[in-house]
């Protein structure tokens, strides 16, 4: 990582407001100021762990790669003294086509027709069945 800027944690600790919001994600440097409205559960996520290492937090949500590749995006700069592997080292960041986060849907296009129409029409046999049973 020759060539970035390398900070303390305690450089990093006086970015810790929503016009300042940097923080460290595996001995990254970032700052999400400019990301903060953009994130989907809200700015003030990202400023609680504002001036932190906030890797734990970040591995335990669970990010996309989309979110993850991101990261590259705003870095700024490495935590002193962090050891990256050297796949770490080669990364950077790949824009995506897509403007808004991808979610993934799974869609099975070999459905029988008549399926789909039995998973319709059956529930609401069985709760006909139900009510007439219930109060008839």
């Amino acid at each position: 990582m020759a060539g970035q800027k390398t900070f303390t944690l305690s450089q990093v600790a006086q970015h810790r407001s929503k016009k300042d919001c940097w923080f460290v994600i595996n001995g990254r440097v970032l700052d999400v100021t400019k990301f903060l409205d953009e994130h989907p559960a809200g700015g003030e996520v990202l400023v609680e762990v504002a001036g932190k290492d906030a890797t734990r937090e970040f591995s335990h949500i669970g990010h996309s790669k989309e979110a993850q590749n991101l990261l590259l995006k705003y870095q700024v700069g490495v935590l002193q003294g962090h050891a990256f592997n050297e796949a770490d080292k080669n990364a950077s960041f790949v824009e995506s086509k897509h403007k808004e986060m991808s979610a993934f849907v799974i869609k099975d296009d070999k459905m029988p027709k008549y399926q789909a129409f039995l998973e319709f029409v059956l529930p609401l046999v069985f709760t006909g069945f139900y009510f007439g049973y219930r109060y008839l």
